[in-house]
């Protein structure tokens, strides 16, 4: 007779225990240091806030109880990682940030927790470092799908660069009448994303609904040392105006403060309205505006940026 099928729930539960056994989720002082995973967690999340959280937000990001979630609050606030404020935008609010002090316990945490991936996976060959890493985004994939047209943003794979250029140079012509030499110039970059592309410090989000492509947005290695790039930010007419660039950008913002990066550049063109209205809420500033025909017309390119 053919042996009963494993439990799924008994295997997960198994799992479970032995990998927060292994990784030790459960010590008082994770990694040896002065804090718990818990306030570990809540310092990751304030350092790759795009701005202040508002404790109900950092809970939610967190994954924590307010209650609990308050506690370590106050003790990061009487130790000087962070300092609370009224927020700008509803002065009944109250919002949160890591100090310099707090920024840079988050900067030797970070270190302490790659080195201790590294000497948990150090005696693993290259060909089980891919099978252990592609099992984890495997299970990471199926439990984090998105539920039935809800935008999920995913990282780029096979196919994606045909569909950027293509979207970007049939949008681009309806809409402002570029032609193919607009399209020969997002190829390149597409071209030059895939051949030098460094996924430790760069990355392409591919937004998408129910296996619809609704957008695009790409953060590369910039011109000048610890300057990331913004490069081709595109919203399909579908989802415009349901926040998705706004996204899209914050998503571009906190990988980058979590890479070390110093700040954000990006080029646009100041017809581009609605896009450079993202990048100003998004805490950009112009920075520069240069008259040019790089693609066959006139047009003003804008040099923004943004210190992280």
């Amino acid at each position: 007779m053919p042996e009963p099928a494993a439990d799924p729930v008994a295997l997960i539960r198994g799992f479970n225990r032995f990998y927060t056994r292994r990784i030790g989720a459960l010590d008082d002082a994770h990694l040896g240091g002065p804090f718990s995973l818990a306030e570990c967690r809540v310092l990751h999340e304030l350092a790759v806030a795009c701005t202040p959280l508002t404790p109900t937000q950092a809970a939610e990001r967190a994954g924590l109880d307010p209650g609990y979630l308050s506690r370590i609050l106050k003790r990061f606030e009487a130790e000087g990682l962070a300092v609370g404020a009224r927020s700008a935008e509803d002065g009944r609010s109250r919002v949160i940030g890591l100090t310099p002090q707090g920024h840079a316990a988050y900067e030797q945490l970070r270190g302490e927790a790659e080195g201790a991936v590294e000497a948990m996976i150090g005696a693993l060959s290259g060909e089980a470092r891919a099978r252990l890493t592609a099992a984890m985004g495997e299970i990471a994939s199926l439990l984090d799908a998105p539920a039935p047209g809800q935008i999920r943003l995913r990282p780029h794979r096979v196919g994606d660069m045909g569909w950027v250029i293509e979207r970007h140079a049939a949008l681009y012509a309806r809409d402002y009448g570029w032609d193919e030499r607009f399209e020969a110039l997002v190829a390149r970059i597409c071209a030059d994303f895939i051949e030098a592309f460094d996924p430790a410090r760069e990355r392409c989000w591919i937004a998408e609904r129910d296996g619809v492509r609704l957008g695009s947005v790409f953060i590369v290695q910039g011109d000048h040392p610890g300057e990331a790039k913004l490069r081709l930010l595109l919203i399909e007419p579908s989802a415009r105006g349901l926040g998705l660039g706004k996204r899209l950008v914050g998503e571009c913002i906190a990988f980058a403060r979590a890479c070390g990066y110093d700040g954000i550049s990006l080029w646009t063109q100041s017809i581009l309205t609605a896009a450079r209205g993202i990048y100003a809420a998004a805490g950009f500033e112009l920075v520069d505006q240069t008259p040019h025909m790089t693609i066959g017309v006139p047009l003003i390119g804008e040099t923004w940026r943004l210190r992280l």
